[in-house]
């Protein structure tokens, strides 16, 4: 059985069983350009050094489809305009031919050296999955955690923008996803949308979850931020047409109103 280039164990994760009753084996095996092959986590563990160096941490072969990945100067920003590490990749789910490897292996290298990001990452995930309860635990998890650890408060959480993925915010990303009732509770404790704006039920959401509007924003009214094409949130909604039309026409999205 081939082994991996690092660890030199088998290509596969031991997992508890569906029934509980023991564990099983699963495939998991990053087969590079070069024909190393490596545990998927096995390679994410050396992210920083592969996003600069764009080489096989075994062989030292470039693995970079155009040899034109991120840049030394800024290397945990996205990469040049094709470039790409393309990967056959086989796990539980089957085979995956050309698998880019790039877009994981740059986001795990920028986490590394901005470990603070990691609760916004996860929140912007909550936000495209619609997840209100999760998004309401991670905020107030942001104000009781450890002040010595790196991290984001609440309104610096609710108002990040992901330099990996447009600079967008949460409240872009629940717009683009359809999320409505994230984006009622992002307006509500991140806006001054008058109270009389939103809907009954939104209002009622909010109560039972113990949320009080802030008597003032300690930081920028979230509508007003834009992604790296200039757009608002609004902007974004505008673009897509019915699914959000009575909102933008009523100014909800409006920054300011």
């Amino acid at each position: 059985m081939a082994t991996c280039k690092e660890c030199e164990e088998p290509l596969v994760l031991e997992v508890e069983d569906e029934e509980g009753n023991g564990t099983e084996s699963i495939p998991d095996d990053l087969e590079l350009p070069c024909g190393c092959h490596f545990h998927w986590q096995c390679l994410l563990d050396q992210a920083s050094e592969l996003a600069i160096s764009l080489k096989c941490p075994s062989c030292d072969a470039q693995i970079a489809a155009n040899m034109a990945g991120p840049s030394v100067t800024n290397p945990f920003l996205p990469a040049s305009s094709g470039a790409a590490i393309l990967t056959k990749y086989t796990n539980e789910g089957g085979v995956q031919e050309n698998f880019d490897f790039l877009p994981a292996l740059t986001e795990e290298a920028y986490l590394d050296a901005n470990p603070e990001a990691r609760p916004a990452r996860a929140y912007h995930v909550l936000c495209s999955e619609g997840d209100v309860g999760g998004i309401v635990e991670l905020l107030r998890d942001a104000e009781q955690g450890d002040a010595e650890e790196p991290r984001m408060n609440a309104a610096q959480l609710i108002r990040y923008q992901d330099p990996l993925a447009n600079a967008k915010s949460g409240l872009h990303l629940a717009v683009e996803k359809g999320r409505e009732e994230v984006v009622w509770l992002l307006l509500w404790i991140a806006s001054t949308l008058p109270a009389d704006a939103f809907p009954a039920e939104a209002m009622q959401a909010a109560d039972a979850m113990g949320l009080q509007r802030p008597s003032e924003l300690s930081s920028e009214d979230i509508r007003a931020l834009t992604d790296d094409q200039g757009r608002t949130a609004e902007a974004v909604a505008a673009q897509m047409g019915h699914a959000w039309a009575a909102m933008v026409e009523r100014g909800v999205l409006h920054p300011g109103s």
